[in-house]
């Protein structure tokens, strides 16, 4: 034994040129989906199967964070493409032109080892940011990342940002593990979102990406940008029905907001994408931007408008750009021209200069001047000493309304060239972000019912559970995880019966070390699946890290010994999809204690 443990440490040594990638955190990958209608196929090609199609702004996971080639050079796609779960386990590809791929960080327990990881841990970003945070410092060196301390707990947070109504989400673009079917709050296409859904959108470390990154900028007028402004601004709005409508009548709203904005100390461009993002390109709302009074067929007349305006014809020359006054508690009683309208009377925006300045007054008195200086903390507002605070004076209840925000104000800065300029960004860091965020089966802020077993999707239990999920695997698994441990953990998101654990001999265990190989069976009370053990480096499935592993490892490299499986998977430490002299490296200096494998 002591002749082959001395030919395998001469092996590893032949490979010391190797360069180990040492990341700092481990992350979920998802696709943010780009465009409405995008294609899931069979294969990477279009070619291929078409398996169904995808609405835009929804998100899912990927299988690997990788891309596939088009193997039959079949171009009608211009980039490679990736592959993602939909539909529960079910898995397709997805062409490269339709995807922003979103990485979310969630360790906190690593020291910082690169001049970045430094450099944004003495700035106090936590080590789960600082995967995203430096990927977007190696791209964009000028950009300037500032941690916004809040201090209250993650978990606190995302309960009073659960409650009934107060973040909804598009129904026919969700997530289906992010609808919350028991809450009844409704407001044209927008439905009840469940804790986890709302955890999503609220943790920063999900959005760290050149698209998503600018719901974090300051909101305040740039002197630097006023020559682009004008531009910026045409670009966000151009096309949109209420641009055009105004600008056939003589009135430039491009002009409107970059005056309106120069005087009140605000970001035309958040300016324009806020007017974007509640009236859209379309006619839906042309009573609200038009001065052309339309009643809604819900409209209620009668006293009304005696009591405000009097009579609904005084409703004609008045406009309201930015939805004020449109909440849905009104809009079920009188009907959103109505509601919208009736606000810009009592206020006076009886002019296109009235209503878009007047609107961003109201912004920079009631939302800027409060602690809500970025598109993030508008929508949530947590930047703030009083508890009672939080989750009220919220701008909007579209939980995405950030995200998609910010994506057309990246688009308008790539498209203006100006994406290297001195951007600051605002970025929450809260307290115990490792806590794990959970629905209970009966909706998004009840007490969990765990006498049987969830009906969440199993991959979301797995992944709200802290493990990683592939179809058939279940991994992120620590070495010298009790059994009892990784069942408890898992039954405390999806119930109790829900998981039996085999060891590879098939007997049921409820104790001991796991190991690769291993299989978990998960009940989500309508379907079962069995997802075996990978514990990175653990190739001989004894659940330790150790010699026998680096000659498994070894001689699979030389073709003597084949590692297959959760088995092969394990022996895959550095997660490229190869067994090769990388891994074996990870794997030796695991054992000396050099360097850590991430599972």
């Amino acid at each position: 034994m002591q002749k082959i443990l001395t030919i395998i440490v001469v092996f590893v040594c032949s490979f010391i040129f190797v360069t180990i990638d040492a990341s700092a955190t481990s992350y979920t990958a998802r696709a943010y989906i780009l465009d409405q209608g995008a294609n899931v196929r069979t294969g990477p090609g279009t070619q291929n199967s078409r398996l169904t199609s995808l609405g835009k702004g929804s998100y899912y996971n990927l299988v690997e964070d990788r891309t596939y080639a088009d193997t039959n050079n079949y171009y009608n796609c211009n980039s490679d493409w990736y592959q993602i779960y939909y539909n529960g386990t079910a898995t397709g590809y997805v062409c490269g032109d339709h995807v922003e791929v979103v990485r979310s960080y969630s360790t906190d327990d690593v020291a910082p080892q690169t001049t970045c990881e430094i450099e944004m841990s003495n700035l106090g970003f936590p080590s789960s940011y600082w995967g995203g945070l430096c990927n977007l410092k190696e791209k964009h060196p000028t950009w300037q990342f500032v941690p916004l301390k809040i201090n209250y707990d993650w978990e606190y947070i995302i309960d009073e940002e659960s409650a009934c109504g107060t973040n909804l989400i598009y129904g026919s673009d969700a997530n289906s593990g992010f609808i919350d079917s028991t809450c009844t709050a409704y407001d044209s296409g927008y439905v009840g979102i469940t804790k986890t859904g709302v955890a999503y959108y609220m943790d920063p470390r999900n959005f760290l990406s050149d698209r998503f990154i600018f719901q974090f900028e300051a909101l305040n007028y740039d002197v630097n940008f006023s020559g682009i402004y004008n531009s910026a601004v045409t670009s966000i709005i151009d096309g949109s029905s209420f641009y055009n409508y105004h600008l056939n009548l003589g009135t430039n709203i491009a002009d409107v907001i970059v005056n309106s904005g120069s005087s009140l100390n605000v970001s035309p461009i958040f300016t324009a994408s806020r007017i974007l993002q509640e009236l859209g390109n379309g006619e839906t709302l042309y009573s609200l931007y038009s001065g052309n009074y339309v009643a809604d067929a819900n409209t209620h007349y009668g006293s009304l408008f005696i009591q405000n305006a009097g009579s609904a014809n005084a409703y004609v020359g008045y406009y309201n750009f930015y939805n004020y006054g449109v909440s849905d508690s009104c809009v079920q009683s009188y009907g959103t021209a109505y509601c919208g309208l009736n606000y810009a009377y009592r206020y006076g925006w009886n002019s296109v200069n009235a209503a878009i300045s007047g609107g961003l007054t109201q912004i920079a008195n009631n939302y800027i001047a409060n602690n809500q200086n970025t598109g993030y903390l508008q929508k949530f507002n947590v930047n703030q000493s009083n508890p009672s605070s939080i989750g009220t004076h919220q701008y909007m209840t579209n939980v995405a309304a950030p995200s998609s925000e910010s994506a057309t104000t990246y688009v308008t800065y790539s498209d203006l060239g100006i994406l290297e300029s001195s951007f600051i960004f605002y970025i929450p860091v809260y307290n115990n972000m490792d806590a794990t965020i959970t629905n209970s089966p009966g909706g998004a802020v009840d007490t969990p019912d765990d006498s049987k077993p969830s009906s969440l999707p199993i991959s979301t239990i797995i992944t709200s559970s802290g493990y990683k999920y592939a179809s058939g695997y279940i991994s992120g698994v620590a070495v010298a995880t009790d059994v009892a441990t990784l069942k408890s953990t898992i039954e405390s998101v999806g119930g109790s019966s829900t998981v039996t654990i085999y060891n590879a001999a098939g007997s049921i265990v409820n104790s001991g070390t796991l190991a690769t190989g291993f299989k978990v069976v998960v009940n989500n009370s309508s379907t079962v699946e069995t997802l075996e053990v990978v514990i990175k480096g653990d190739t001989s499935g004894d659940g330790i890290i150790n010699a026998l592993d680096l000659a498994q490892v070894q001689k699979n490299i030389l073709g003597t010994y084949n590692l297959s499986g959760a088995y092969n998977l394990a022996g895959d430490t550095s997660g490229d999809g190869v067994i090769n002299a990388l891994d074996l490296a990870q794997v030796q200096k695991n054992i000396l204690g050099t360097y850590n494998i991430v599972q």
